[in-house]
């Protein structure tokens, strides 16, 4: 996986375009990762976003077992509805 820092997508477009052809792509500002870019047919970007947020949802749900396991218990239905509203929020804000 390549990494690209903004002022390199900023100066050398062309050069990021064709890293994409590699495989996928890390976005970097002050040497920190913000964002993960994939590269997409045009007739696939729906089907690739609609991944994404499945893959992003499953996560959640795996961080929220590894925290219940951490605590030696279980997750009330509250409990997975709070996490699951923290988890968007996050998102939201990210975004």
């Amino acid at each position: 996986m390549r990494f690209f820092s903004t002022k390199d997508l900023r100066n050398r477009p062309g050069r990021f375009r064709r890293s994409l052809r590699d495989g996928d792509v890390v976005l970097t500002a002050n040497g920190k990762p913000f964002a993960l870019v994939v590269g997409v047919e045009e007739d696939e970007v729906e089907e690739m976003a609609a991944l994404l947020r499945r893959a992003r949802a499953q996560q959640a749900v795996s961080r929220m077992r590894r925290r219940a396991m951490a605590r030696g218990e279980g997750l009330s239905g509250e409990e997975i509805e709070a996490e699951i509203h923290a988890s968007r929020a996050e998102r939201q804000t990210q975004g």
